[in-house]
């Protein structure tokens, strides 16, 4: 099913779930490819493996895909899903924290094409799959994950800005000490490598975390 248009002025948002997403995943993988590319991820993907992630996202029950339009035309994505359908590296911080996955919908990527940016899709595609999230049985928490890069960083372009003050403003707040490891091919290396990503939450229903006493140090 779909929901009905964001409000949007510049952008058309709707929210795909089931068999709906089916006909928006080439373009997902179509805009993971390229956006991906960019710093801070400079992920060299290939169509071989975006094709079977993609196929995976869209198989899996309870995820839901945000689709922004310009028109008929895909300009941007971005996915969630219940975060024990998301991998063992992702899901390993919060199992070692004692959390209840149960308890958490995972946003994926947010991909938009540069020339839609700063138009209002990126606080759509939040609104949507929160809106989605609550649909979930016993989701109390969003989260999401984003790579760390140091200042210094050779690629890093001129100008370039953080987005931690954006989501701030969406209502997330980084988790200290709540890291994943991800394994990738960049575009400036010969093999995969190994990236730490620090994760963000948000409450959804005003419940408080577990406390953070219960955090095991190796993930810190």
């Amino acid at each position: 099913m779909s929901s009905s248009p964001s409000p949007s002025p510049s952008l058309a948002v709707r929210l795909f779930t089931g068999a709906a997403m089916g006909p928006f995943l080439p373009d997902l993988a179509r805009l993971r490819m390229a956006v991906f590319r960019e710093f801070p991820y400079l992920y060299e993907g290939s169509a071989e493996s975006e094709a079977r992630s993609v196929a995976d996202f869209g198989a899996s029950p309870g995820a839901g895909l945000a689709v922004a339009f310009d028109g008929e035309l895909v300009v941007g994505c971005a996915t969630c899903q219940p975060l024990a359908a998301e991998g063992a590296s992702v899901i390993a911080p919060f199992l070692a924290r004692g959390w209840d996955i149960g308890r958490f919908c995972y946003f994926g990527e947010s991909v938009l094409l540069p020339a839609y940016r700063g138009r209002g899709a990126g606080v759509d595609f939040f609104r949507a799959r929160e809106a989605h999230a609550a649909t979930l049985p016993g989701c109390d928490f969003a989260a999401f994950c984003s790579v760390i890069r140091p200042d210094d960083h050779p690629l890093r372009p001129a100008g370039a800005v953080k987005l931690h003050e954006f989501w701030r403003h969406r209502g997330f707040r980084p988790e200290p000490g709540l890291i994943c490891t991800m394994r990738w091919k960049q575009i400036d290396t010969d093999d995969k490598v190994e990236n730490r990503l620090a994760f963000w939450l948000k409450s959804l229903t005003g419940t408080e975390l577990p406390p953070a006493a219960s955090v095991d140090s190796r993930t810190a």
